[in-house]
């Protein structure tokens, strides 16, 4: 994979936090990859891989950063749910 250099400009004082210039780096690309995530528009695999993370590496920084992997709609869940119900076969003894 090849890299590209994109100009950002921070507001002065966001520089008082001691960032250098890789943690900013390191900042902006997780926060593009995750809000690629979010808007569903890349796979968790794929998110881990721009990261250069496993896939569970992935799934605790969602965690570690409260955002969900599964974001189901009332509909959506309760359709999970039947699915669910309609292939079970009976008690597990």
């Amino acid at each position: 994979m090849t890299d590209t250099t994109v100009a950002v400009h921070l507001p002065a004082p966001l520089l008082q936090f001691g960032f250098d210039e890789s943690e900013i780096q390191r900042r902006v690309t997780e926060w593009l990859v995750l809000s690629l995530f979010t808007e569903g528009r890349i796979s968790s695999g794929k998110a881990a891989r721009l990261l250069n993370q496993s896939r569970v590496e992935f799934l605790a920084l969602l965690r570690a950063r409260g955002i969900a992997y599964l974001n189901f709609s009332r509909e959506e869940l309760a359709e999970e749910f039947e699915a669910a119900k309609s292939l079970a076969v009976g008690p597990v003894e």
